[in-house]
């Protein structure tokens, strides 16, 4: 990113004279992308871009620092501005040193002229511009779940022939989903620059996304696009420790130069410029999440375990100590009920839940035996285990279900088998018995490029699932998964043909590598009114239930399992985290809002 002011750019463009005459008379608001002098030199005073998330200041364009404070002064609640281009920094920050920050990032540049555009396609997704309010609402879900700032929906679609302002998705080719997005402004468009600049903002991939080389796709979509509007340049500003994203960058031949970035201290901010809990980055993804908010809404947090996730929040004389999403309002009792999961069932059934059938793995063969053939396919699991460890879904033979049940006794001495109802995996989450989240989990699965085994297949899969989810999910390569390929006429060393999918465990357990699909909007009631009748019969206030289900917007269901430590952070952007927060501190909340609406 350059760092030129505009008196610097008046004497290497004659043209860019005027500008520096006139900048005391001019203001420009590009937050719509209006139109542009038809002098391409000529740069505005004071550019600013609205995208949405907060405003992008290009300090270069502004008189002064007293200028560019005032400026950041003006950013709107819940939203974060970002001044580039700061060629002075120590300067604006001296003006304002309890309000401002310098950026820990650094600026990384692709020159386009010497950019050669990819021959690699994507495969299974392709990329294009947003052109839907359905494209918005998806663009929205993969901020949350990346804990990115959220945009109005609207705001997007308002904007989509915004000169400014380029927004490109990635697609699914088979299920139509969004699974990837980026930003671009075209700085010329923007203020007229003349050094002819553009910059990439918001890249972000969905977690659960199945294909590979989606970011980088978006990368390239976008430098080619700039490429082709004149662009001499395409700049993108990142955290300093962010070493995925830098080496994707890297890889591309972008290279890091010297510019500068200052924001302004607010909560959305506060990880980049206050001291951090001490191992607050031990803290895994569902510890880290509750912590954040606790933060927001000003409630004090100590760490007493970071690797158990284990921490204690206070505000005033309330103290609560937590393991995640666990707390002290949880009774043992309740613990205990879902800890065991043939207790769990019992107790859900005489609430009127259904259950499946169930059975405890012995040594009677014929018993075994006539339940198989009863029931067609059966599941076998530990009665106690958590992570779906041990957990086999699917079997339709003895011989698979003895070894199920050898593998299940490593986890647990007892093992239960029971009916295996085919549908989908739903988890609803429930807290102060109330619905908050309900999402879908799929088991994984690879595609076939004609070039790789499956085996190396399912180690890229796990790779990606590990860093989009901070190491709490991978593919495990065992006995079930070379079941699960033999189900289909595959081995671990096959090839498959390019496009061709096969499932590689039939459990949808997001620690084996499943992928979760928010279904909240659509659930229906009676599922709603079951898991929290199943919440109340174990008489817990928070808690993950487990149904089996033909299609989330259908009535049909049965009751698998409960969880008394859901993962939060895997149903954003649902506000888990905050309906947590508000059982444990009921005031906290309204405080929060309060504060951030400027209210006593």
């Amino acid at each position: 990113m350059a760092k030129t002011t505009p008196e610097d750019r008046a004497g290497r463009f004659p043209a860019a004279k005027a500008v520096a005459h006139r900048l005391k008379r001019q203001r420009v608001d590009y937050s719509r992308g209006g139109g542009h002098p038809a002098d391409a030199d000529l740069a505005k005073d004071a550019a600013q871009v609205d995208c949405g998330w907060g405003r992008l200041l290009f300090a270069q364009t502004f008189q002064d620092p007293a200028q560019l404070v005032a400026a950041l002064r003006e950013e709107a609640p819940e939203r974060r501005d970002i001044a580039v281009y700061v060629s002075d920094p120590h300067v604006v920050l001296a003006a304002a040193p309890q309000e401002l920050f310098l950026d820990p990032s650094h600026t990384y540049r692709l020159d386009l002229a010497t950019y050669r555009n990819s021959r690699k396609q994507p495969r299974g997704f392709f990329v294009r511009r947003l052109s839907s309010e359905a494209d918005a609402d998806a663009v929205n879900r993969i901020y949350a779940s990346r804990g990115m700032v959220p945009v109005r929906p609207d705001f997007f679609w308002s904007n989509r022939d915004n000169r400014s302002i380029t927004y490109l998705v990635a697609e699914d080719e088979v299920s139509g989903e969004i699974i990837g997005t980026v930003t671009g402004i075209d700085h010329r468009r923007a203020f007229t620059d003349p050094e002819r600049g553009s910059s990439l903002w918001c890249l972000a991939v969905d977690p659960q996304a199945r294909h590979g080389g989606v970011g980088e796709a978006l990368v390239r979509r976008l430098a080619e696009h700039f490429k082709a509007r004149g662009s001499a340049f395409m700049d993108l500003s990142v955290l300093h420790d962010n070493e995925q994203a830098i080496s994707l960058y890297e890889k591309l031949h972008f290279r890091r130069i010297t510019a500068f970035t200052v924001k302004r201290k607010n909560s959305i901010n506060e990880r980049l410029y206050a001291n951090p809990l001490e191992e607050y980055d031990v803290l895994n993804p569902y510890a880290r999440l509750i912590v954040d908010e606790a933060r927001r809404r000003g409630i004090h947090v100590e760490i007493t375990d970071a690797e158990g996730g284990f921490f204690r929040l206070t505000q005033g004389g309330r103290s609560v100590h937590c393991r995640e999403s666990l707390s002290e309002l949880t009774s043992g009792v309740a613990m205990s009920i879902c800890d065991d999961k043939a207790v769990t069932r019992r107790v859900v059934d005489r609430a009127g839940i259904s259950v499946p059938e169930q059975m405890t793995a012995g040594g009677n063969d014929d018993e075994l035996a006539a339940f198989i053939a009863k029931h067609r396919q059966v599941v076998v699991k530990p009665a106690r285990g958590e992570q779906g460890r041990a957990v086999a879904v699917g079997l339709d033979n003895l011989t698979a279900v003895k070894h199920a049940i050898a593998e299940a006794r490593e986890v647990c001495d007892r093992v239960l088998v029971e009916a295996c109802f085919d549908g989908q995996d739903l988890r609803l989450v429930v807290i102060d018995f109330k619905l908050v989240a309900a999402a879908v989990r799929r088991p994984p699965h690879v595609v076939g490029d004609g070039r790789q085994t499956i085996r190396e297949l399912i180690e890229t899969l796990s790779r990606r699932r590990a860093a989009a989810t901070g190491g709490e999910s991978t593919v495990p390569i065992d006995a079930e998964t070379e079941r699960c390929l033999k189900l289909g006429g595959y081995g671990l060393d096959t090839v498959m043909e390019s496009g061709q999918e096969v499932l590689v465990r039939k459990a949808a357990n997001l620690h084996t590598g499943g992928s979760i699909h928010d279904v909240t909007g659509i659930v229906h009631p009676r599922l709603v009114e079951a898991a929290i009748s199943a919440a109340r019969a174990i008489d817990i206030p928070v808690v993950g239930i487990d149904f089996m289900v033909r299609n989330p917007t259908e009535p049909d269901y049965v009751f698998i399992e409960a969880n008394e430590r859901p993962g939060l952070a895997n149903h954003e952007p649902q506000p888990t985290a905050e309906r947590f927060l508000d059982l444990l501190f009921p005031t906290s909340g309204q405080r929060y809002a309060n504060l951030v609406l400027g209210k006593s």
